[in-house]
């Protein structure tokens, strides 16, 4: 925990939800397990593994020494999250959690939830890229699939986008969707879909084409989506569902496959799509080997 105390001192939190500290990427060694999160106005501590009561309390130790040292008029309000092998176990250690914990991001607000699952509702790291389709979406039919809590449609309709569909197998997700919607002031433009995106095809293609695709399936979800398996199944179907000149937004969050897996898989399946760039990650997730980080690949149809 060297390194996390170090840092510690010299960390801002702001009005915007951001990680403050990313252990996981390997640029602090031997704190690779921790990370620390800042959801106004909840800092959430997670470890990756078990810590020892002493090692927990001399984290908490720091943060309040750090917190009272540098915001001494804020209450101090700190949820801790261990997770390990798929099991997640929260727990609020100072302060409170509003009952509606609302959110900002680049001028967007989202509803989040930190005190069940691992999944908090915002998924921090694609912070880059919900801004580069906030940037991109004007005037534009946006197909978001894997759609989550819509985070990419809200961007979408702020940039100016005509149109988002928005399909996900998680009915619950979608609701908060629309939650998030209606706190943007966004109560038109935005369906919500709550199908199996391999038996929705057809629906999808009767809605289409779009200007815009964004694809942000999870790694490896039983009966969902298993990126070694059905990123192909996936790929195969985009290009019809496009417009001429299309984009797509690939999205892989899986530390063990590269950006050489997806771009071999467009190649072997979907060669009308043409490589654009990779969408940088917000600096604070920098990681030892990029590769092993999220990766945001945009493509275009070839005309």
């Amino acid at each position: 925990m060297k390194r996390f105390l170090q840092v510690l001192p010299n960390l801002t939190v702001g009005e915007d939800v951001c990680r403050l500290f990313h252990g996981r990427g390997g640029l602090f060694p031997g704190d690779e397990h921790l990370c620390l999160d800042w959801y106004k106005p909840v800092l959430l501590l997670t470890s990756f593994k078990m810590l020892a009561d002493e090692q927990r309390d001399e984290l908490v130790s720091a943060i309040v020494v750090f917190w009272q040292s540098t915001y001494p008029n804020l209450p101090l309000n700190l949820v801790y999250q261990y997770r390990h092998g798929g099991q997640t176990l929260s727990e609020l250690l100072l302060g409170e959690v509003p009952e509606q914990h609302v959110v900002t991001e680049n001028g967007a607000r989202f509803i989040v939830h930190l005190l069940r699952g691992q999944n908090h509702g915002l998924f921090l790291d694609m912070a880059n890229g919900r801004a580069w389709v906030k940037q991109h979406a004007k005037h534009k039919k946006v197909l978001n699939l894997f759609a989550y809590t819509c985070g990419f449609s809200v961007a979408a309709l702020q940039g100016g986008a005509d149109e988002v569909v928005n399909m996900d197998m998680s009915k619950g997700a979608l609701s908060i969707g629309k939650q998030n919607h209606l706190l943007n002031d966004l109560p038109v433009g935005a369906r919500y879909l709550g199908h199996d995106i391999f038996k929705s095809w057809g629906k999808l293609t009767k809605l289409g084409p779009y200007d815009l695709i964004v694809a942000d399936p999870p790694s490896n979800q039983r009966g969902s989506f298993v990126a070694t398996k059905d990123y192909e199944r996936l790929l195969k179907r985009l290009p019809d569902l496009l417009a001429p000149a299309g984009e797509v937004l690939l999205c892989l969050n899986a530390p063990e496959l590269g950006c050489d897996f997806l771009m071999q898989q467009v190649s072997n399946t979907a060669p009308q799509l043409s490589y654009v760039e990779r969408i940088d990650n917000p600096n604070v997730f920098a990681d030892i080997d990029e590769q092993k980080s999220l990766k945001v690949l945009r493509y275009r149809l070839s005309l």
